[in-house]
């Protein structure tokens, strides 16, 4: 399975950007797909997930209520939508995939097999 991540760039704060994720290979739509973020100097870190199906979601508090995860009609495409962005929501994110058997374990990168490369997200004051 490959993973290619797209939509960062830079955006004020308080605007909105829209994250893609698309895999390749029938295999994905058996994945769980998670969204990760790692800004300079800290430890990557959980954003969001959603299971195969798409009825199931989880989310780090620090973006409940801003971010929405979803997952195309194919389950090969994963979408997040960032909005009220903060200069703290300033990171690379990266997409994932894996196989996982519980909401709460999406929020664990060491249950991702695949991951995409990443796209840099900015926003300033």
């Amino acid at each position: 399975v490959q993973l290619q991540a797209s939509g960062g760039g830079l955006v004020q704060a308080g605007g909105y950007l829209r994250l893609s994720c698309a895999a390749s290979g029938r295999a994905a739509i058996s994945y769980e797909m998670g969204w990760f973020r790692q800004a300079p100097g800290k430890e990557r870190e959980f954003v969001a997930a959603i299971s195969r199906s798409g009825s199931s979601t989880n989310y780090a508090d620090s973006v409940k209520g801003r971010f929405t995860i979803s997952r195309g009609n194919a389950k090969n495409t994963v979408t997040l939508q960032m909005n009220s962005l903060k200069p703290d929501d300033t990171a690379v994110y990266y997409c994932a995939a894996g196989s996982i058997s519980t909401s709460q374990a999406m929020a664990f990168p060491r249950e991702y097999r695949y991951w995409g490369q990443g796209t840099l997200v900015t926003v300033s004051s």
